[in-house]
């Protein structure tokens, strides 16, 4: 059996369209699993999952294999690989699976957990229930090691009044008139009901995002609607933050309309805001082995679903900006190679000192 090359198998990995379906991506996966004597499963909500060690101590690394559209096909220019998936999350993939192949669990275990659709619905890391000690998920960080990120919700507010015709506006109630209050209710939200400055990732955003109403120019409008997105930080939950933004925007409705706010559906948990101890060994031994920062995480990710059972960071190569604009789900993203290797010798380092 050879060596396990990161980099040849991140070529493969991000030569492999993830966009649309996981599938050739989880065979190329499953394959290499197989080709260095680990026995991977696929359970019924398509996760790939390893397991290395016996002992008591158990480490999570965990990471996604589908991509944002559209497929960006692979290039390489000297160190630097371009191409979907590239660094959101190939090559944090390829980093984690470095670090399991070659890591030494003497006193404890290792599972990596590879999930099928974290860009959309995290049906696959909602189904995962672990035991664990800590969670590692790769995700481009610039090989900070990230402990906390902000939440995100979304959700609409419906505002209806009474039709009427434009020319005896006062016969009804004007619906998208009522947005004037309403907004100036959502500017005040988080100084009434918000929870507040955190420590790691500071106050929570509420921006509105789109606006729809009336249906007919000459036609006072008796239906609006208006899209939130939220960043949450702790303790805000989801349904502690609807229940507290609708109760308040229906108390700044004017006379005649009526306002309520909901949630947009998902089939799974809503990503909620987290956070991790510092001062938690996992983080001081990946800061140690990676040189990184500790700071917080700019995006949501599945780290929500395993922060509360464990410490929990996030880590990785590449990065979701840098000073030309967005390189994670851009045209132009990217990852430096020499970070991809970098980022799976922290990580199976901290493996080593941790648990062999």
């Amino acid at each position: 059996m050879s060596a396990f090359d990161p980099i040849a198998f991140h070529e493969r990995a991000v030569r492999t369209p993830s966009h649309e379906d996981v599938t050739e991506m989880r065979d190329v996966l499953v394959e290499t699993l197989e080709e260095h004597e680990t026995e991977p499963e696929v359970d019924d909500a398509g996760n790939v999952l390893a397991s290395r060690g016996e002992g008591d101590t158990h480490l999570v690394l965990n990471t996604h294999i589908d991509t944002v559209p559209p497929h960006v096909p692979y290039s390489r220019d000297d160190d630097v690989v371009s191409g979907r998936g590239s660094c959101d999350a190939k090559g944090p993939l390829a980093s984690l699976l470095d670090a399991f192949l070659a890591c030494e669990p003497g006193n404890g275990r290792v599972t990596l957990a590879v999930t099928p659709d974290e860009e959309t619905t995290s049906t696959g890391a909602a189904a995962l229930d672990f035991d664990a000690d800590g969670y590692v998920v790769g995700e481009p960080t610039g090989l900070d090691v990230c402990t906390a990120a902000r939440g995100r919700f979304e959700g609409v507010v419906s505002v209806s009044g009474v039709a009427a015709h434009a020319a005896e506006p006062q016969s009804g109630v004007n619906a998208v008139a009522a947005l004037e209050g309403l907004l100036a209710a959502v500017r005040s939200f988080d100084g009434t009901h918000g929870p507040g400055e955190h420590a790691q990732l500071g106050g929570p955003t509420l921006t509105v995002t789109t606006v729809e109403g009336g249906e007919a120019t000459n036609q006072v409008p008796a239906e609006c609607r208006f899209t939130l997105d939220r960043r949450s930080v702790p303790p805000e939950t989801a349904e502690g933050f609807r229940a507290e933004l609708d109760e308040h925007l229906r108390s700044h409705a004017p006379d005649g309309a009526s306002v309520e706010f909901a949630l947009r559906d998902r089939p799974t948990p809503h990503l909620e805001a987290w956070a991790t101890d510092p001062d938690a060994p996992l983080v001081g031994r990946l800061v140690e082995e990676s040189g990184g920062e500790t700071r917080p995480f700019t995006a949501a990710t599945e780290a929500s679903y395993f922060a509360a059972d464990a410490p929990t960071v996030v880590f990785g190569p590449g990065v979701l900006a840098d000073e030309e604009g967005a390189v994670a789900h851009a045209e132009r993203e990217y990852v430096r190679l020499p970070e991809v290797e970098a980022a799976g010798d922290a990580v199976r380092r901290t493996i080593d000192a941790l648990l062999g």
